[in-house]
């Protein structure tokens, strides 16, 4: 589970699509970057790949609540 998980936009003008993100999982720090395509580019160090797509769907459900909701 995600925890922890923080947003805000890459852009001043908050209109532009693009969003850093950071959250916890499994107790390990994350930072990425959620694109207006729905793609996210981690930053430093990635879930691990048995984990990722899991982490991914997460991160989509959470950004879909939050922000398009």
């Amino acid at each position: 589970m995600i925890q922890h998980f923080n947003f805000k936009p890459l852009y001043e003008n908050a209109q532009l699509p693009g969003w850093a993100l950071t959250f916890f999982y499994k107790q390990q720090r994350y930072s990425a970057e959620y694109k207006k395509d729905g793609g996210i580019t981690f930053i430093g160090e990635a879930p691990s790949p048995n984990d990722l797509a899991n982490v991914e769907k997460m991160i989509h459900e959470l950004m879909l609540f939050h922000v398009y909701d």
